[in-house]
């Protein structure tokens, strides 16, 4: 079990999640494990699409569980202006508010930064969409699948002579909650340690995945030339590959360092190729790297994984273990350091997660729940903190405002 996260170092703070699927209610997630109270709020008809998303167990989105960590599920219906009225009374009593409609439908809504600061001005507003604010694509809707198109990522991802490709997991929406949650951080900052107001935080799902991919456009507007796709090789590191295993497994290498590339090849019995200016020399090494990457896969290819490891950590070579999730779970490394702790959940009975990832002395990350049913804490939230009385809450679930 991960510690408790209510005396985490975001203690005190309130975040309003009313944003669906990944990237928002990412940001909301890691600072509900820190401390904040985080309270999501969904539609009464069905709830988040991340609950249907992915794998499911008897009914139960399992990344729902892992995603809706800690937070409390609210319904509301925003459709209605009476469930946008409970959600500005909701922003109020916040330090974060976190959406993702258009913007067309925050302004129509009366939902925008600019309709809700003038009643709290210390408001910290995250807005996450497709394209961000401004220009012509600024109202349609995007997802993360957009962003790795657009971002150069799809165009270097893949063989030479293959498609463009894409990864088969959320990685713009997880880059851009990334850029989401340091500029929330450093938004309240700015208010708390500085004495600022609130802010708008804008962040698209293009421009944070874009900044780690930016050496292309560099690259262009230097050197007029178009990097293209390389497969599993770099044009910055010899070797830098993945490697077939004698007993059909892989790894992968990395000679980023000179130094780890010349003790990748005395590993493999080729020391006589550090002193050629071929391999020796960073540039040369790069001209040349189907060479040195054919000298290591032929090595490679004829050992086992657990042999070539051996080899490769006793030289202190940059090389591991391609994993599959059940290898993941066995890893000693990552089960001494309780990676994938195991929690107790009134659905699924138990339920292995990834633990909060930074890893921090005085005050850690925690997770006190999985992802709550749909509306658990209707309840809790619209009587306890905003006052309804249970017949009111009950009007309001009679006309599908929650």
């Amino acid at each position: 079990m991960t510690p408790s996260p209510a005396a985490g170092p975001l203690a005190g703070l309130r975040v309003i999640d009313a944003a669906t699927l990944a990237a928002g209610p990412l940001v909301a997630t890691w600072l509900g494990e820190f401390g904040a109270e985080v309270i999501k709020i969904e539609q009464p008809d069905g709830g988040d699409p991340l609950r249907q998303w992915g794998a499911q167990r008897d009914g139960v989105g399992l990344m729902w569980k892992s995603l809706g960590r800690n937070k409390k599920s609210v319904t509301l219906n925003l459709r209605e202006e009476a469930g946008r009225d409970l959600l500005r009374r909701l922003a109020r009593s916040a330090d974060v508010l976190v959406v993702n409609l258009r913007p067309s439908t925050l302004e129509r809504w009366g939902l925008s930064y600019d309709a809700l600061a003038p009643e709290h001005p210390g408001l910290v507003m995250l807005h996450v969409t497709g394209y961000g604010a401004g220009g012509p694509k600024s109202d349609r809707p995007g997802f993360g699948t957009l962003g790795e198109a657009m971002s150069g990522f799809a165009h270097m991802t893949g063989h030479p002579d293959g498609p463009p490709t894409l990864p088969a997991f959320m990685l713009a929406d997880g880059v851009a909650a990334l850029t989401a949650t340091y500029a929330v951080m450093m938004a309240l900052y700015h208010r708390d340690a500085r004495g600022g107001a609130g802010q708008l935080i804008d962040v698209n799902l293009i421009e944070p995945l874009a900044r780690l991919l930016e050496q292309p456009v560099l690259t262009y507007d230097q050197l007029g030339e178009v990097p293209t796709r390389m497969g599993n090789r770099w044009d910055i590191s010899a070797p830098r590959n993945t490697y077939r295993t004698s007993d059909g497994k892989w790894l992968a290498m990395s000679g980023s360092a000179p130094s780890i590339a010349m003790r990748a090849l005395r590993a493999v019995g080729r020391p006589d190729l550090t002193s050629e200016p071929r391999f020796a020399e960073a540039q040369q090494r790069l001209k040349h790297a189907p060479e040195i990457d054919a000298v290591m896969a032929e090595w490679i290819g004829a050992h086992t994984l657990d042999e070539a490891m051996a080899v490769f950590e006793e030289a202190e070579v940059a090389a591991a273990p391609i994993y599959d999730a059940p290898q993941l779970l066995a890893d000693p490394q990552l089960t001494a350091r309780d990676v994938y702790p195991t929690l107790s959940d009134d659905e699924l009975g138990a339920m292995r997660v990834q633990a909060p990832v930074p890893r921090m002395s005085a005050t850690p990350g925690g997770i006190e729940h999985l992802g709550a049913p749909l509306g658990a804490h209707n309840d809790d939230v619209y009587g306890g903190l905003l006052g309804l009385s249970s017949a009111e809450i009950t009007t309001l679930r009679d006309r599908g405002v929650i």
